[in-house]
């Protein structure tokens, strides 16, 4: 827990127990004797808070107040985790349409909203003052996924016609579905191809029509989706693993070094100061587009094939406009 829900903890305990000795806020805060002991001085110190020590009870308790001294807690509310579900499950909830869940939907808005509200804080300041935003989402049709969730948590063959939009084209495959994936605001379904006899993953936007086969689904180890799908860049699949590595121009540095593109990327700073960072990835599909963002904040360093593309887009780009 943080300092802040440390301070209401202690206050709480204070109230419930009278007299509290030191080993007890040790256990429950889970922290140092030192941290216990600054704790202590901050609240009495900053916040007025009447704790004293009362040597014959063998623990710390409430003294009355000094004339003059308000004490007060500092505001406590949820936090960036916690409101971002909370906002969220409200949002889904507000646009989800009829199904099995509607008869429950309207409870359990209303326990969200005793949720949002339980701060002292009312509903419509939530609502006006935080926004989540969704960002490139691409609209699905909600009639597939119910059967397609069906396959991968009962295990059932799916035969789906799916639009590849690279080459422009609609194919039927047949798929034993592994599982589904949220990434970047878009769902993709992780499946054995029985058409390509390889794990693919399809983007649920670009399905145009879905059938449940009352087939038992091949089973693929979590291990091998792992390691095609989890092991490269982004959401592209691939075994065979490069490594980019980008180099962040100064000012782009301050902001990139604090993010995360791939849980096992590797970074550090030039003697210049600027951002050297090395990402693994099998499809450099999505990669590109990332890099491509970057504008001259970046240069790919290597490998020489992702350095050529890059070099060929960014010549195209330049042909579009021309001397203007």
């Amino acid at each position: 827990m943080d300092r802040t829900e440390r301070f209401y903890r202690i206050d709480q305990l204070l109230n419930e127990r009278r007299i509290v000795p030191i080993e007890i806020f040790l256990e429950d805060l889970e922290i140092s004797r030192a941290t216990f002991k600054r704790d202590i001085e901050y609240l009495r110190d900053r916040l007025n808070a009447p704790i004293v020590w009362d040597r014959e009870a063998g623990g710390y308790r409430f003294d009355k107040p000094m004339a003059g001294n308000k004490y007060e807690l500092p505001g406590l509310w949820f936090n960036a985790s916690e409101i971002h579900a909370l906002l969220t499950m409200q949002h889904l909830l507000q646009n989800l349409g009829p199904g099995l869940l509607s008869p429950h939907v309207d409870p359990l808005l209303t326990r969200l909203k005793l949720l949002l509200e339980s701060a002292d804080i009312p509903m419509d300041s939530v609502e006006k003052r935080i926004r989540i935003l969704r960002v490139n989402a691409r609209s699905y049709e909600p009639e597939h996924f119910s059967p397609i969730a069906t396959a991968v948590l009962q295990r059932k063959k799916l035969e789906i016609s799916y639009y590849t939009r690279s080459r422009d084209e609609t194919q039927d495959r047949l798929l034993s579905p592994q599982r589904l994936t949220h990434y970047r605001d878009n769902w993709y379904l992780d499946a054995w191809c029985h058409m390509r006899n390889g794990i693919r993953s399809f983007s649920l936007d670009a399905i145009r029509r879905v059938k449940l086969i009352n087939e038992q689904a091949l089973d693929v180890s979590e291990q091998e989706l792992d390691e095609t799908l989890g092991t490269g860049y982004g959401i592209f699949s691939g075994k065979e693993v490069k490594w980019a590595e980008l180099r962040f121009t100064l000012q782009r540095a301050r902001w990139v070094s604090r993010e995360a593109w791939h849980p096992e990327q590797k970074s550090h700073f030039d003697d210049e100061g600027r951002y050297i960072l090395k990402v693994p990835y099998s499809d450099d599909r999505e990669l590109v587009m990332d890099i491509l963002k970057f504008g001259p904040e970046v240069e790919v360093l290597g490998p020489d094939l992702l350095r050529r593309r890059i070099i060929d887009l960014v010549g195209q780009t330049s042909k579009i406009y021309g001397d203007s």
